[in-house]
């Protein structure tokens, strides 16, 4: 079996965010990058597959610039076998979808999976537009996934339960916990990370659907006013004309 993981190179969730050329792209100064946490539980399941079936390997794949190698790296050292970066900007999710699309036509890998959404602009579309263009199945959000022979097991998340699902492959996924235990690289992976292949090629198509006008921060938050535990009938009134919660 050959597995394709699509991973993501985000800021950390504790990064305070700036932006510069006129509000119109984050300012990457002193910004700590991770790999996509829901990318992250992709990974983890497909080396949980590789370790189970003999024979199976796993790619990981990352549309960006040469500063995300770091990320595919770490990748490498959780248990990919290989990484595939395609040198471009990710500027949209029909973009970064369209170069997958590419990679996964000439390389026909049996399961392809990635996070339900990145963690930066939170889109939650790249898994069906590479379906879609692919002309396969898509699935989200998968909560445990299991092969038996070419048809995938699924259980995933809908509104007030659960949902199982069988799907012959190939097929797209988009995962989330709890599909696997996230796995930290051990030094042995650390070590071995360094030589293992790392093909950069060159996007497919260089189109742009969509571009940025301005980025804004959410408002500031407002100041804390302390009432005086015996203050009720004070609190009350400002639940009630300013908060307007009452």
């Amino acid at each position: 079996m050959k597995i394709l993981v699509c991973i993501t190179h985000v800021p950390d969730t504790t990064t305070k965010i700036s932006f510069t050329d006129n509000n119109t792209k984050l300012n990457k100064n002193g910004v700590q990058f991770i790999t996509g946490p829901y990318d992250d539980y992709a990974l983890a399941r497909a080396v949980e597959i590789k370790e189970a079936a003999p024979g199976t390997t796993v790619t990981v794949l990352n549309v960006g610039e040469a500063d995300t190698e770091p990320t595919i790296r770490k990748a490498l050292a959780v248990g990919a076998d290989d990484a595939i970066r395609i040198n471009a900007e990710p500027t949209d999710a029909y973009f970064v979808a369209e170069q997958i699309a590419a990679v996964a036509r000439q390389h026909n890998y049996d399961l392809i999976l990635m996070g339900r959404e990145s963690i930066d602009f939170n889109g939650g579309q790249v898994h069906g537009l590479v379906a879609e263009m692919l002309g396969i199945p898509s699935v989200s959000p998968v909560m445990k996934l299991d092969i038996a022979g070419n048809v995938a097991k699924m259980a995933r998340e809908i509104e007030g339960g659960k949902e199982f699902v069988e799907v012959p492959l190939p097929l797209v996924a988009g995962c989330q916990e709890p599909i696997a235990e996230w796995k930290i690289p051990n030094m042995r992976g650390i070590m071995s990370a360094r030589t293992k292949p790392l093909q950069v090629i060159q996007p497919a198509s260089q189109e742009t659907l969509t571009g940025v006008a301005e980025f804004q921060l959410p408002p500031p938050k407002g100041a804390v006013k302390m009432i005086p535990a015996e203050n009720a009938e004070q609190l009350i009134a400002l639940l009630k004309n300013e908060a307007k919660v009452l």
